[in-house]
């Protein structure tokens, strides 16, 4: 999401560098940023869904999709929507960082991608369009159907709009000041098979969650800025950690961390955001049962139980074996 995914989140791992060969505003209190490497030379390919990692100066990461065009090697493209009551990041990014700053970036990885469908239906909340311009990109390469419900406050907070005009009535703008609260029981699709990706502020993905699979159908998926609040979670208790590739283990306290613990043993997991939403700490299994706390798997993963997200999970049994 640029849509931040995530906010002032040290990460540790190796970061590459990029320098930003263009800024732009996009929307009242939006900004665009383009990087490039310092050489000029091809960055990872990424797909429709993925965003990146980066690290200004200040040395914390945050999460940030890439929106641009999926086929230039040698840039991308993220957009930032100004905070003003957020963690600084947004704030710093837009204050700070201009052409010929140097920043570091790690990934792309990807928890919101575009599956094969003839139909989709995406929901855009604010800054949460920019996962989805590149699926609406790869939905008219694939000459699927599609159809696009863009909320925000007023028109002028509304990143992108004038390009996706371009799209004629397949793009609905709701804004609030023009038409009050936006009416979603009345999006929702009766046929099974159309694809539902949507991405914004917690309270419109809610929503859009709650409508579930229809029968025969899939659920919606969903990409959040932040972690939900849990709901009624079991209570956290020690249990033991085996890290097998690593031939070691420890007690995980009831008060800490998977991460925290493997990280007091020596065994390094990459993070970034803390808060299982960004996808950067998955570890596969071995065994025994997670408690699945992410905001990134659904029901069939979680119950598969082959992977989990150590930032914020932890193990319904006593002892949990992971491929660390």
């Amino acid at each position: 999401m640029t849509a931040i995914v995530a906010d002032a989140t040290v990460s540790t791992g190796v970061r590459d560098l990029a320098v930003i060969s263009a800024r732009r505003i996009v929307s009242d209190d939006v900004v665009e940023f383009t990087l490039r490497r310092p050489d000029g030379s091809r960055l990872p390919d990424w797909t429709p869904g993925a965003h990146i990692d980066l690290t200004p100066q200040d040395g914390t990461t945050r999460q940030y999709s890439l929106c641009g065009d999926r086929w230039d090697t040698q840039t991308y493209r993220i957009a930032v929507q100004r905070e003003a009551d957020g963690a600084g990041g947004s704030i710093l990014m837009h204050d700070t960082i201009h052409e010929g700053s140097v920043v570091r970036f790690g990934g792309p990885r990807n928890n919101f991608r575009l599956a094969p469908a003839a139909t989709y239906l995406f929901i855009a909340g604010g800054i949460g369009i920019t996962p989805i311009l590149p699926m609406i990109t790869q939905a008219d390469l694939l000459d699927a159907d599609w159809r696009l419900l863009y909320l925000g406050r007023t028109r002028t907070t509304l990143a992108y709009e004038s390009e996706l005009a371009l799209h004629g009535d397949r793009v609905t703008v709701h804004c609030a000041d023009e038409a009050g609260r936006a009416e979603l029981e009345s999006w929702r699709p009766s046929d099974p098979d159309v694809r539902i990706y949507a991405c914004g502020p917690a309270r419109l993905l809610d929503t859009v969650e709650a409508w579930g699979a229809l029968p025969g159908g899939l659920a919606p998926r969903i990409e959040r800025f932040a972690a939900p609040a849990a709901s009624d979670p079991l209570p956290a208790v020690a249990f033991e950690v085996i890290a097998r590739r690593s031939g070691t283990s420890t007690t995980v306290a009831p008060d800490e961390t998977l991460v925290t613990a493997l990280h007091r043993i020596g065994v390094e997991v990459l993070t970034s955001c803390g808060q299982g939403v960004c996808g950067t700490c998955e570890t596969d299994v071995l065994d025994g049962r997670p408690q699945h706390r992410d905001s990134l798997l659904d029901d069939i993963e979680r119950a598969a139980g082959s992977c989990m997200f150590p930032c914020v999970s932890r193990s319904l049994d006593k002892r949990l074996v992971l491929d660390l």
